[in-house]
Order: C-alpha cells, then sequence, then structure tokens
C-alpha cells in the first residue's frame, strides 16, 4: 500500500507545480462553452482581506468573475493588471472576485494588497477553490446575472474582456 501511495502523491503535486502553465496560450481550449449554462452554486462563504464574511449569495443579480489565482503563479502574476481594469471599469455592473490560494495566509494577502478592483477571498485551505471545482490556477468562473456559468477556465485578457462585455451588454 506504501509502495502506491508515494507515486500517486508524486503525481499529484506535479499537477499542482505545473497547472499555472497548463494552458496552451490560446484560451479557447481550456474554457468549457456557455453550452454548458449549469447554475452556479452561491452557497459559499470565505473570508476577505479585513476578515470579513463573504457570502457567495452575495454575487446574486449581477454578473460575477471568480478569480482562482496563487501569488507564486507567474501566468496569475501577468493576469493581475487586466483583472484590476476590469474591477475598475465594470465597478457596481460586475462582481469581481479573486479567490487566492494554494500558498499561506501571508503570501495571499501580500499578493491581493497589490491588486486593486477585485473583492479578494483569502482561502489557503481551498476550501472555495474546492466547492467550484477549481483543481489548478488560473482559472475564471464567469456567472451571468441569472446565475448561470457562462465560461469556466483560463482566459486571456482579451476573451475575459469579452465575456464580461456581453454579459453587461
Amino acid at each position: 500500500m506504501r509502495g502506491s501511495t508515494i507515486p500517486a502523491m508524486v503525481v499529484s503535486l506535479l499537477l499542482v507545480l505545473t497547472g499555472c502553465a497548463a494552458s496552451n496560450g490560446s484560451g479557447s481550449d481550456d474554457v468549457t462553452p456557455a453550452a454548458s449554462a449549469e447554475r452556479a452554486d452561491l452557497a459559499f462563504s470565505g473570508e476577505t482581506l479585513d476578515g470579513a464574511t463573504f457570502e457567495g449569495e452575495q454575487l446574486a443579480g449581477k454578473p460575477a468573475v471568480l478569480w482562482f489565482w496563487a501569488p507564486w503563479c507567474p501566468t496569475c502574476r501577468a493576469q493581475a493588471a487586466g483583472v484590476s481594469a476590469l474591477a475598475g471599469r465594470y465597478a457596481g455592473e460586475v462582481n469581481v472576485v479573486g479567490v487566492g490560494g494554494l500558498a499561506g495566509v501571508a503570501d495571499i494577502r501580500d499578493f491581493a494588497a497589490k491588486v486593486s478592483g477585485p473583492t479578494h477571498l483569502i482561502d489557503p485551505d481551498g476550501a472555495v477553490w474546492r466547492h467550484f471545482g477549481v483543481t489548478a490556477q488560473s482559472v475564471y468562473v464567469v456567472i451571468d446575472a441569472e446565475g448561470a456559468v457562462v465560461a469556466e477556465g483560463y482566459l486571456e485578457d482579451e476573451d475575459l474582456a469579452d465575456e464580461v462585455a456581453g454579459l453587461v451588454g
């Protein structure tokens, strides 16, 4: 039994460590199309940077973008400016929430403090990540005002901006 556990742990660790570079760069192969139209389960809670409780139900009634990131991820770092600009452009119209995970609380806080605009959740244990079935970073979950998931997966900045623009019409 022990012999089969160690290789499985090594493979899992490698998947987590390489997940940041898993995209092929086009964005299109890694995104679930809008045709899936599954409903987002907003029954979750998390902790914001200031220690307040964030309830997922707060997202109801407006389009939302959830960005699952890790502070050590180069892709996530590159996306930070785009997410910040998106949050600023659609402030009041679209909920933009960054969910930092796969690191310690101090590292998550440090990175989040550099990304203005989104509401940031601190998720070091991955509870919100698991709630949405996220297993790697950087992943977006885009939800329309009626609560349908319209896109999920890796998105280039332009593709994310197009998705959001289509939701606010």
